[in-house]
């Protein structure tokens, strides 16, 4: 686990209070980010069709009932009323279901501190009850590890299919928008020429060319927004989607009425079972584009931290879902009477006003922009998650809301996102075959909810297993059949989408695989406490004035590359602390049950254990008071644990959870802010000298800027006045924390290089070496830390797997 410093938990958004008001405000902004994607369906739906595949117009009729139906079983039923509910403490997408699964399930394979889950396991007093029927079905799964693998592979699979949507959607909805522009620009190019000729030249010419490089520039200028965050873009982006809706439900409501209004008989699924009965191959791959018209539902679920399910149910139920089935129907109604036209497909023929088709092809490419934000908050939802649980490379998250924690920024996969959809643009430049790519994108993301949600309905709701399988037969076999429709057309566009799925799987696979190693070996490899009371004096170990940051993934014992360094350089800080950062599979961890203190040794050894626990969504980013909330939180666990015998007397010493204030009141360390201004330079010389002034390092580093003489916050501790209540030992042990805090700070870090043993196959040394190449080219510790140069000791460490 890298080790990432962790600020404060910033003011959370109390969504189970909100207001009216508020929930208005965060359904105008959903608009705007969500339902842009569900929004802009209609542009490609049809045009991903093509129009030989089409012989009259009861199949038009037919293939609207399946609209209808597939938006109202799958984003109404499923979703809205459903899935939404199974959020992990205000947190959706699939990393939320599986983290839902391993509290109430011992499935989880991600390493994490068993040592301090046991500890709040234990301190926790509501837990939740287990029914005879979860009691079972939670049996069966902890006891074959096979379900355990499986349940993550499961995770992965719906985290890579979103990543790659993330990269598919922009480039099909910007095309298919600027496929519009091109026809409306031959259009308008025809009044300007005589020869007929000329006219259908020009035509062509602008058809062709104009798309692709008109999609670039809008993805560019797309994805260079995306720092503003998710409320700034949400409300620039609201008001569009809005006009947009209006714009072609309008027109939608004006082609039923003057076009076909039979269309409305089509809601009957009888006439589903009329193109059942005459199915064919032909026919049943027509399916794969309707698979379309609900892509971008899954972002209700995967954007949830970003807004209130409240917000986000109301807003569709009352808005989208209507408006989008008046869309659907008049554009279907205008199809079924214009079957043989040129570009009837088209989205922008339905528009009767001429006219107004000009402004709609300029409409269409603001709508189609914000119809990509859904998927793109969504990829970066994904991120924070993958990488708060080791499933990711270290990347840069910006919190873009001090109240809302789930709206998050990447900048790093911002441009990665925005380079992969240039190329998929340019390189297919057809949205047929995006929209096959898309469509299956769509469809498998959403049968890894159905599974999962399947097992959160029997173990976490704790229904019966019957009310689980139910969930499973009519969701997944409905999903299971579009499913077998965009595999049959899978030489023409899905293929893209398996490359981008076996890069993300590379990247995330090659990542948890490198860290779950390194992980194990640095519990098998780890030396005892005693190695460092006992036998660490026999080599001339000598204590020198400061405090040492030792940070590591264990939780007992002392780290190998440590041990290496002592063996080699026979001295360390009068105090010594090991610091440790351990996920959870928790959306936030709360403050005051953060850190985990103990002790190492005996008492008069001043060693201390802490361990640091954070959920996947908390925040985590450069701070400058890490360092002075450990301090703290030591100074407290010494006060308190003089009333414990047993931690007393324990070889590790009892993990005590600390980060509220003490009985009476108080602290047992005073900060006291003043601002200084430091240059961290080394000091090289010679002898025992030089050793000394390479482990004091620069004094009070971490509040020292070593980038030149800046003035800065630096925080100094203080006794709390005389009282009866702290024995003499006590204050004397938290007098020399504070004697070492001013001597000067000094942090280890392990910098530990991979290589595959000889004789590994072929996936193995692959999975290394990819994840060598992520590890030499991610976000460094020291950058996350905020460490100054001249106070960081690296030991190198080399791991043979």
């Amino acid at each position: 686990m890298a080790a990432l410093a962790i600020s404060s938990a910033p003011v959370s958004y109390d969504f189970g209070k909100e207001t009216w008001r508020q929930t208005l405000i965060l359904s105008f902004q959903s608009i705007g980010v969500i339902y842009g994607r569900l929004s802009t369906a209609p542009l490609y739906v049809l045009e991903s069709i093509d129009p030989e595949d089409i012989t009259s117009p009861d199949e038009i009729h037919e293939l609207f009932s399946f609209i209808f139906w597939t938006l109202t079983i799958i984003p109404l039923l499923k979703y809205a009323f459903i899935v939404l509910r199974a959020d992990d403490d205000g947190e959706g997408g699939p990393f939320s279901l599986y983290s839902l699964l391993c509290r109430h399930a011992t499935v989880g394979l991600i390493p994490s501190n068993r040592r301090s889950d046991n500890i709040l396991h234990h301190e926790e007093e509501e837990s939740p009850s287990k029914g005879k029927m979860g009691n079972k079905a939670r049996r069966v799964i902890e006891k074959h590890k096979c379900s355990h693998y499986l349940l993550l592979f499961l995770a992965l699979l719906g985290a890579c299919m979103m990543l790659s949507d993330a990269v598919l959607t922009p480039a099909i909805s910007v095309l298919s928008a600027t496929s519009g522009l091109g026809r409306s620009l031959a259009k308008i190019s025809a009044k300007f020429f005589s020869s007929d000729k000329t006219k259908d030249h020009a035509a062509e010419i602008l058809k062709k060319y104009v798309p692709t490089p008109a999609a670039c520039a809008i993805l560019v200028c797309l994805f260079t927004l995306q720092h503003h965050g998710t409320k700034k873009i949400g409300c620039i982006f609201a008001p569009i989607v809005i006009v947009w809706l209006f714009l072609i439900s309008g027109f939608g409501l004006y082609n039923i009425i003057y076009h076909d209004s039979q269309i409305v008989h089509a809601i009957s699924p009888v006439y589903m079972l009329r193109f059942v009965q005459k199915i064919d191959l032909k026919h049943w791959k027509l399916l794969s584009s309707i698979i379309l018209c609900i892509a971008g539902t899954e972002a209700m679920f995967a954007d949830l931290g970003h807004f209130s399910k409240k917000s986000i149910k109301i807003t569709f139920i009352c808005f989208i879902y209507p408006v989008l089935l008046l869309t659907y129907a008049g554009q279907f109604a205008y199809v079924s009477k214009h079957l043989g036209a040129v570009d009837a497909f088209h989205l922008s023929e339905s528009i009767s006003n001429r006219a107004l088709q000009h402004v709609f092809a300029v409409l269409s490419l603001f709508a189609s922009a914000v119809g990509s934000q859904a998927t793109i908050t969504a990829g970066f939802s994904i991120i924070n998650q993958c990488q708060a649980l080791d499933c990711f490379p270290r990347v840069k998250i910006v919190h873009t809301s001090e109240q809302i924690l789930g709206q998050v920024y990447v900048p790093d996969v911002n441009w990665l996102f925005m380079t992969l959809s240039i190329a998929i643009t340019i390189g297919l430049h057809d949205i047929s075959q995006l929209g096959k790519a898309t469509g299956l994108a769509v469809i498998s993301g959403m049968i890894v909810t159905t599974c999962l949600m399947s097992l959160v309905i029997a173990l976490c709701w704790e229904k019966s297993l019957f009310a689980s399988a139910c969930f499973l037969v009519f969701f997944g076999s409905i999903e299971a059949m579009y499913l077998s429709t965009s595999l049959m057309n899978f030489f023409r566009g899905a293929w893209c989408l398996i490359i981008l799925f076996l890069f993300f799987t590379t990247i995330m696979s090659a990542w948890h695989y490198g860290t779950l190693k390194k992980y194990q070996f640095d519990v098998e490899n780890k030396v005892s406490i005693d190695w460092l009371t006992n036998y660490s004096p026999s080599l001339g170990v000598s204590r020198v004035p400061g405090i040492g940051f030792i940070y590591s993934d264990i939780e007992m014992g002392i780290p190998a590359f440590f041990s290496h360094f002592i063996t080699n350089l026979p001295a360390f800080h009068q105090v010594l602390i090991f610091v440790s950062f351990k996920s959870s599979p928790v959306p936030y961890i709360p403050h005051n049950r953060r850190y985990l203190i103990g002790r190492v040794g005996p008492r008069e050894y001043r060693i201390y254990r802490c361990i640091v626990r954070y959920g996947y969504r908390d925040s985590v980013r450069d701070t400058d008071d890490f360092e002075d909330q450990i301090i703290s939180s030591i100074g407290e666990f010494i006060a308190r644990e003089e009333y414990d015998y047993e931690s007393l007397n324990s070889a590790e010493g009892k993990m005590v959870i600390l980060g509220s204030l003490m009985e009476d009141g108080g602290t047992a360390l005073i900060p006291v802010e003043e601002m200084g201004s430091s240059v961290c330079s080394p000091i090289v010389g010679g002898g025992s000298e030089s050793r000394r002034n390479l482990l004091e390092g620069s004094s009070g580093s971490g509040n020292s800027d070593n980038r030149g003489g800046v003035s800065r916050k630096r925080v100094r501790f203080m006794l709390p006045p005389k009282s009866p209540q702290m024995r003499d030992s006590v204050r004397e042990e938290l007098q020399e924390i504070i004697d070492a805090r001013e001597s000067g700070t000094a942090y280890f870090l392990g910098q530990s290089h991979l290589l595959a043993r000889k004789g590994s196959n072929l996936l193995k040394r692959l999975l290394i070496m990819v994840y060598v190449f992520l590890d030499r080219n991610s976000r460094e510790p020291p950058v996350a830390l905020n460490i100054p140069n001249a106070a960081l000791l690296e030991v190198g460490t080399v791991y043979t797997i």
